[in-house]
């Protein structure tokens, strides 16, 4: 996501030395030069620098503030029993997500979820290593962001609304017994891959390609960015319509966060919420990889 006057101080001295860049200003397919400006596959020695480090902190903030942000918008919608709460719900994650991404995007990247971390690394802009650390860093940020908001949510609402944690199915009493509702595990895991890839199909490539990210610019594509997901959360809940499941989850890290700390029935399918968007990302790797050179560089 490069702004206009930071492009050319980033591309510049992109990877060097220990100096973590963001990760838009890598340059698009086949623009990669040999030598030390080749990102490394595993980069072990990102595990022992500070600058990565760092970065890796702004991830954990991050996404402990976009999961607390995310989960009290999910349930202050419900709760306000607004009559499209889908809608609401949508507008303003786009707002919060794409904010948070500006706040993030000089200190690390702007990754904020394992989705494009992961989807990073395959697609060869980061190493294992920084993908490891940002991984973690990003799982942290929340279990810390639903910890919070544990903190100052009652008991009854947290019951109510499980914490606004990931769900594919939930369990409610029934006259014979517990009634299992929500979407199938299939439905589930197909939305999860769908959404995934499209979410980084229409928007998280404008920032992985340099040429894009420095011609519309970095506050451009970070509203693109949550308007994408925002869009995704419409209709993901909208589609479905299933009582018991949240919709796609988007960020595994922010399904994550809430299972640890509520626990119970947010943990049936939370593979899901890993699983799908794995394949996704596996998905739009072969897809950019798949793409000529030649395409690459048509305008």
């Amino acid at each position: 996501m490069a702004g206009n006057g930071v492009a050319g101080d980033i591309e510049e001295n992109f990877y060097a030395g220990n100096k973590v860049q963001p990760f838009a200003s890598t340059p698009a397919p086949g623009q990669v030069k040999e030598g030390k400006d080749k990102v490394p596959l595993l980069g072990m020695h990102e595990f022992f620098s500070l600058e990565v480090w760092r970065a890796s902190l702004a991830e954990l903030i991050g996404t402990a503030v976009l999961v607390f942000a995310l989960d009290t918008i999910v349930i202050s919608t419900l709760q306000t029993e607004t009559k499209t709460p889908n809608l609401v719900m949508s507008i303003l994650i786009a707002f919060v997500v794409a904010v948070l991404l500006l706040a993030t995007y000089p200190i690390s990247g702007g990754h904020i979820n394992p989705i494009v971390t992961f989807a990073a690394f395959l697609t060869g802009l980061i190493p294992f290593s920084r993908t490891v650390i940002f991984i973690f860093a990003q799982s942290l940020g929340g279990i810390l962001g639903s910890l919070a908001l544990k903190a100052v949510v009652n008991s009854e609402i947290e019951r109510t609304y499980s914490l606004a944690g990931c769900t594919v199915t939930i369990v409610t009493p029934g006259v014979d017994g517990p009634i299992v509702t929500g979407l199938g595990t299939g439905q589930a895991l197909w939305l999860e891959i769908i959404c995934s890839f499209v979410f980084l199909f229409a928007s998280v490539w404008m920032a992985f390609d340099r040429r894009q990210a420095k011609a519309i610019g970095r506050v451009t594509i970070c509203v693109i960015l949550g308007i994408v997901l925002g869009l995704l959360v419409f209709i993901s809940t909208t589609v479905t319509a299933t009582k018991g499941y949240g919709g796609a989850g988007l960020n595994p890290a922010r399904c994550l966060g809430p299972a640890l700390v509520r626990g119970g029935h947010l943990w049936n399918g939370h593979w899901i919420f890993w699983t799908g968007p794995a394949i996704g990302c596996v998905a739009f790797a072969l897809y950019v990889k798949l793409i000529p050179l030649e395409h690459t560089h048509t305008y």
